[in-house]
């Protein structure tokens, strides 16, 4: 499973709102306002995730090998064939993107949790986060 990210801007913005500083409290400058700007990638900051040090092709190998064995026997049935079915292919794919791959964890930062790959694709300024789709659990908002 795939997902476009954006940058957005997270910190204190000087927004207008027509009012009168002189009329409301002497004119003085904003006190204790932090001006502090900082351009995020959306999901990362929203889900808390924690970029990890790049993985080389035997640790990463080792990982899926690892995730694999952690995850099948919590599928059930159609779910686990699919995943045995394509996690061959998408092992294969991080491969060839291996150099170019950021990995991420959630918060927790638990060793048999799922990790959360990013790219950016050819001329694109907004990663492209990828995720095995069988290792989330759905919850609804």
């Amino acid at each position: 499973m795939y997902v476009y990210l954006q940058w957005v801007v997270k910190g204190a913005l000087d927004v207008d709102i027509g009012a009168n500083p002189s009329a409301e409290g002497g004119g003085e400058e904003d006190e204790g306002v932090d001006d502090q700007v900082v351009k995020v990638v959306d999901v990362v900051d929203t889900f808390r995730l924690q970029e990890q040090p790049a993985f080389d092709k035997k640790q990463f190998v080792e990982y899926i090998k690892k995730y694999i064995k952690l995850l099948t026997p919590k599928l059930e049935g159609e779910k686990q064939e699919e995943f045995k079915k394509n996690i061959k292919g998408a092992t294969k794919f991080l491969l060839s993107k291996l150099s170019d791959l950021q990995f991420f964890v959630g918060e927790s930062m638990h060793d048999d949790s799922t990790l959360v790959f990013a790219y950016y694709k050819d001329g694109a300024t907004d990663p492209t986060f990828l995720y095995f789709g069988h290792g989330l659990k759905e919850v609804k908002c």
